[in-house]
């Protein structure tokens, strides 16, 4: 992506965050508690072409640069994580396409994503294959000019009101990823959604178990064409190092939330003839929350900034991610406890942010996955750094 115009990137940011206050925060929790789909803010973000963040302007998408979209995806989070979550999916295959489709295979998807014409799933997890995506058991066997999908695939956001799914599967040749259409709601005896995983949060879209039962999908659908066989796994971990930056930013929204719902509870709240931020204990939490929020929001820049200098950033994403997320409980927590007992309840979005929090610790890799990837990446770069 070419570099966003800093006016273009303050006013995309500014409309969106003005959007948040005025219509998102005032309902979120009522979506939130009651599971609910929110397809009236959905078909705002379509208006704004959120859809479309990630396209290149020549299929008609805004063309944001990392260190925008982080930001936009940061203020999403903040009024309610899983609109948030709404895009990242979306936005992963999008950046699969555009990095690695064929030509053809852009000019058919990519104008349709950018619009939200159609919404996009990314279907990598199994049951036995979450963190260990080399050992995915999901078969696609070529039978003349399509291949049959047999398998069970997991975690899949967005799964049910997808139109367009990218789909890692196991091939002859090996990982291989697929990008298939599929109908909106719709589903056969080949293609089922097995169950709605019921989640502690990030409540409001679906997460769904899919199973392929002889399931077939015509062989133009392998990404990047018959020369990607058996490629897919490098295309898909080059997908997720975005995808980390998503949910690092994510996680830099409710754990910016988190911290303001604290800060303004320490102003309003009083014991022993005082406001509570006059407390010495209340201010060495805000002091240590505000700390690492802003090393968070500092890790984000400097791993969106490297992927948007066409460097590899693996490293840099993995520990954003790590930060990010884990700041994010932690900071949920701390305004859980600064709010008391009022903290435990539903009157306050306090409880959401503290349910919401994990998903980031775990999505798009455990954290524990995170630290192997930044340990491989670091002696790596040692050894490069320091011949013998």
């Amino acid at each position: 992506m070419e570099p966003t115009d800093p006016e273009v990137a303050e006013q995309i940011i500014s409309t969106v965050r003005d959007w948040v206050r005025k219509e998102v925060i005032p309902v979120a929790s009522d979506y939130e508690h009651a599971d609910e789909y929110p397809a009236p803010l959905v078909e705002q973000m379509k208006a704004f072409g959120l859809f479309g963040a990630r396209v290149p302007v020549e299929y008609g998408g805004l063309g944001l640069d990392t260190v925008t979209y982080s930001r936009l995806m940061e203020e999403l989070a903040y009024g309610w994580m899983s609109l948030a979550g709404v895009l990242n999916t979306h936005t992963i295959v999008v950046s699969l396409l555009s990095r690695n489709g064929t030509e053809a295979q852009k000019q058919e998807h990519l104008p349709r994503l950018a619009t939200g014409e159609i919404r996009a799933a990314f279907s990598l997890s199994e049951p036995d294959a979450g963190s260990d995506a080399s050992s995915l058991r999901c078969k696609a066997t070529p039978d003349g000019d399509t291949y049959v999908i047999n398998g069970t695939k997991m975690w899949v956001t967005n799964g049910v009101r997808a139109a367009l799914v990218a789909l890692a599967a196991r091939t002859p040749e090996g990982i291989t990823c697929f990008i298939y259409e599929k109908e909106p709601n719709t589903f056969s005896d080949t293609l089922q959604v097995s169950r709605t995983i019921e989640k502690l949060g990030y409540k409001g879209l679906e997460t769904v178990e899919m199973a392929y039962n002889d399931h077939r999908i015509p062989a133009s659908t392998v990404l990047g064409g018959p020369d990607n066989l058996g490629r897919g796994l490098t295309a898909i971990l080059g997908g997720l190092e975005l995808g980390r930056v998503n949910i690092a930013a994510r996680a830099q929204g409710v754990g910016r939330a988190a911290y303001d719902a604290a800060m303004k509870y320490a102003f309003e709240r009083e014991t022993f003839g005082k406001p509570i931020n006059q407390h010495q204990a209340i201010q060495f939490k805000l002091a240590d929350m505000a700390t690492r929020l802003e090393a968070s929001r500092l890790m984000v820049k400097n791993a969106a900034e490297r992927i948007d200098a066409g460097l590899r950033a693996d490293v840099e994403a993995g520990m954003a991610k790590l930060f990010a997320s884990e700041m994010a409980l932690e900071l949920a927590t701390e305004s859980m406890r600064i709010h008391g007992g009022y903290g435990y309840t539903t009157d306050f979005p306090v409880e959401r942010y503290f349910r919401d929090a994990p998903l980031m610790i775990i999505g798009e890799g455990t954290n524990e996955i995170q630290r192997i990837v930044i340990a491989r990446g670091i002696l790596a770069r040692w050894v490069d750094e320091h011949p013998t």
